[in-house]
């Protein structure tokens, strides 16, 4: 039994076109900070604030690219002729979706773990080491190396999620 929307092409086309420009931003934004940022960081190009300013702008625009990937996704799924109902994975395409939506879910997972915890510590250290230089320092380079780890994560299941795409839209 097929599942069946009908989708205005209007709305359709404009879900893509959204869809693109919200997969531009969060993407691009991931390997900007993972890539070229944090080595310049490292490579003392870049500051500490000027990388806490531009995790600190990159935020809100990742977030909300998410959102309107996930509801715009959504929308692409159903109408697709492939789809044939919540959870029914019963072709090459359904399963590529599926693994899509759990590279999706595990990029949300870490990219909440990073703001909601990582960089919380982060900051808390920052302000320890006003204090008690020596002993925020080590604690700094290790939260620091979790960090960047887990943007190299979150990238590279932005690259399976990108990969799932293409085996999904080749069927």
């Amino acid at each position: 039994m097929k599942f069946e929307v009908v989708i205005p092409f209007w709305v359709l086309s404009l879900s893509y076109w959204v869809h693109l420009l919200a997969t531009v931003i969060w993407l691009g934004g991931l390997f900007l900070m993972a890539l070229i940022a944090w080595p310049a960081v490292k490579g003392r190009v870049l500051d500490q604030k000027q990388w806490v300013e531009l995790r600190r702008r990159f935020s809100p625009w990742a977030n909300g690219s998410l959102v309107v990937l996930w509801v715009t996704g959504l929308l692409q799924m159903t109408a697709d002729e492939n789809y044939s109902g919540f959870l029914q994975v019963d072709s090459l395409w359904t399963g590529a979706i599926l693994a899509k939506h759990l590279a999706v879910l595990a990029m949300m997972g870490l990219a909440l773990y990073i703001q909601w915890w990582v960089h919380p510590a982060i900051e808390r250290l920052a302000l320890l080491a006003g204090k008690k230089p020596e002993l925020a320092a080590a604690e700094q380079e290790k939260l620091a190396q979790r960090e960047i780890r887990l943007l190299r994560l979150n990238l590279a299941c932005a690259a399976a999620v990108l990969l799932l795409t293409a085996i999904a839209t080749a069927v």
